[in-house]
């Protein structure tokens, strides 16, 4: 297996949290054309998520950029 990994950047919105993380993509010898997430990053943005509708700043600035929507 020779599949391409890199680094890409994904948003998670939940509430009035969004975060800017980085995650691996495998790019599949079999269809190089549309990167793939494996399990584990799923899982991880999957947290994230839970995380921001919680209104956890302190694990999402652990992860990534966090964003707060505020009322004008």
């Amino acid at each position: 297996m020779n599949e391409r990994r890199e680094k890409r950047k994904r948003w998670v919105q939940r509430g009035r949290f969004a975060v800017e993380v980085d995650v691996e993509v495998i790019y599949p010898d079999d269809d190089p054309s549309e990167p793939c997430l494996e399990p584990e990053s799923v899982r991880k943005l999957d947290e994230i998520a839970r995380r921001a509708e919680q209104g956890d700043v302190n694990y999402l600035r652990s992860v990534g950029r966090v964003f707060e929507a505020v009322a004008p």
